[in-house]
Parts: structure tokens; C-alpha cells; sequence
């Protein structure tokens, strides 16, 4: 498995920056955060989702730039961090051309929301966007994924796999995040990822915790540092050790427990130590002969 961030997790450094710190820190790729900060956020304290500093323009420049940085600095980018809204097929067509453009396998796009409406009309609705999608991924050569996501009708392993089913993994794929299962979601490791079986194409890393309220009541979940919270790291390397899953994992930590590029570091630090443990050296054979 490799490793690589998402710069949604970077709000304060510049593309430009982040790339060598990453590979600095010793990080094997780069998930570009790919989308338009409006210009009336530009004047805020940089946030995750608000004025993102590290973030790409779904432009061909800003893919060229996007390629040209990772270059330079020794990163891959195995998937592209893109916010396209269900139905949004021209989005999508922007997002895979910058995908070709930068050398990007995979784009990441969306799923109807609870909330917006009864389930199965949104269940609907998404499969028949996801069919026209999983035509332009073939066109383009570049893959699709929806992410395991509270507040969306894709929150467990199940209910992705559901809207994914029967399409060519080689077009359409899932994110699995743990992260986002703690708020919403969380089906037990192993079964998710057997589940999701050739379609499990990305792993998203970060962890939650909850709160709880003074005086009681229903507790409140929020992010929280990867080496303290809900997810269980340990169980779910040995999962997906398990479904023999070799692909790349993108650390996005949202606990501003440190800053940026201290987390880089310490997130890195951690993640080889859960890897190492979940496999662990071989002690040499021994001749007998």
C-alpha cells in the first residue's frame, strides 16, 4: 500500500508548497483538491472547505501545473479530489480531461444526499447519472468513484456497493473512508471491504471522535487526530490486508491537532507503524537439508 494526502488537508500552503513538503516528509503521492473557490472566499483565513489554498482550478492549465508539480517533486496522483454534483455530466467530462491531462487515474464524483428527497428516488437518480458516467470513464480512460460519505446515500460499504453494482469496476469504483463512517455509516472493516470486493479503488484515511454534551444526551461526532479516535487502525490494515488490497491510501486530517506540515510528519509516522505492524518481517527460512 501507498501513501499520499489529499490537500484539502493543507488550507494554508500553496500547491507550490505542498508538494515538496510531502515529498519531503516522505509521502508516495499527491490528491489534488480540484475544484473553484469563489472568489468572495479568497479574502478569508484559509479553511478546508472555504478559501483552500491548496487547491487546483478544473481548468487544462491548472492540470498541466498539477502534473508539472508532482513531477518535480517525485508524487504520483492516484485520484483526483473533485466535488461534481450528481447529474453533472460537463463536470465530469472537465474532470477527466484534466484527469488525462495531469496523469490522474481516477476522479472522485457525487451521490444524491439524504435529505434531498425519499431514497429511492435519489437511488434512481444516481445509477442512471452513474451509467452515463461509467460512458465517459471508457471514453476517456479514466476512472470514476463515489465515496463511502455521510450525509449521502453512499454512507456504509453496502450502500455504495448497491449504487456501483453491476457496473465495470474498471469505469466505476468506491472509496472506502472510515473517517467518514465514525459520523455515519460504519459497518465492521472486514465485511465492507469483502463486500465491495474489484470495486474498492481508493482508501481515504482520517478518524472521529464524539462528544459528549454537558448534561447528557445524544453525543456529537467530530474529527479528531489519526492516533486518537474511533477507527481502529490495527483491524483495518488486517482487513485490508485480508482482500489483498495493494492500492494507495489518502491521509486527510481534519483535527487541526497540529499544523500542517507538523501533521504531515506525525500522520506519516503513525500510519508506518500500524502498516509495519499489520505485516510484520518474515523470520529467514532455515536450511535443513
Amino acid at each position: 500500500m501507498k501513501l499520499c494526502v489529499f490537500t484539502v488537508m493543507l488550507p494554508d500552503l500553496t500547491p507550490e508548497e505542498a508538494a515538496p513538503a510531502l515529498a519531503e516528509a516522505g509521502y508516495h503521492g499527491v490528491e489534488w483538491r480540484v475544484t473553484t473557490v469563489p472568489p468572495a472566499r479568497r479574502s478569508e483565513p484559509p479553511s478546508f472547505w472555504g478559501n483552500n489554498l491548496c487547491t487546483l482550478s478544473p481548468t487544462e492549465d491548472d492540470a498541466r501545473r498539477a502534473r508539472a508539480l508532482a513531477e518535480a517533486a517525485g508524487l504520483a496522483i492516484p485520484n483526483l479530489g473533485t466535488y461534481i454534483d450528481v447529474g453533472d455530466l460537463p463536470a465530469v467530462e472537465t474532470a477527466m480531461r484534466f484527469a488525462q491531462i495531469a496523469g490522474a487515474p481516477q476522479v472522485r464524483v457525487g451521490v444524491s444526499r439524504t435529505g434531498d428527497g425519499a431514497f429511492r428516488e435519489g437511488f434512481a437518480v444516481t445509477r442512471a447519472f452513474l451509467a452515463d458516467v461509467a460512458r465517459l470513464a471508457r471514453q476517456y480512460g479514466v476512472r470514476a468513484l463515489v465515496e463511502t460519505h455521510q450525509g449521502t446515500i453512499a454512507a456504509s460499504a453496502s450502500a455504495a456497493f448497491r449504487l456501483v453494482e453491476g457496473f465495470d469496476p474498471a469505469s466505476v469504483g468506491v472509496i472506502y473512508d472510515p473517517g467518514n463512517m465514525v459520523y455515519e455509516g460504519f459497518e465492521a472493516y472486514a465485511m465492507g471491504l469483502e463486500l465491495l470486493g474489484p470495486y474498492l479503488a481508493h482508501v481515504h484515511i482520517k478518524n472521529g471522535a464524539f462528544d459528549r454534551p454537558e448534561g447528557g444526551g445524544v453525543w456529537q461526532a467530530r474529527w479528531a487526530p489519526l492516533e486518537d479516535g474511533v477507527v481502529d487502525f490495527d483491524a483495518l490494515f488486517a482487513a485490508l490486508k485480508a482482500v489483498g488490497y495493494d492500492g494507495w491510501l489518502g491521509v486527510e486530517d481534519f483535527s487541526r491537532a497540529r499544523p500542517s506540515r507538523a501533521a504531515l510528519r506525525a500522520n506519516l509516522a503513525m500510519l508506518r507503524g500500524v502498516m509495519a505492524r499489520a505485516s510484520p518481517p518474515q523470520p529467514p527460512l532455515l536450511w535443513s537439508g
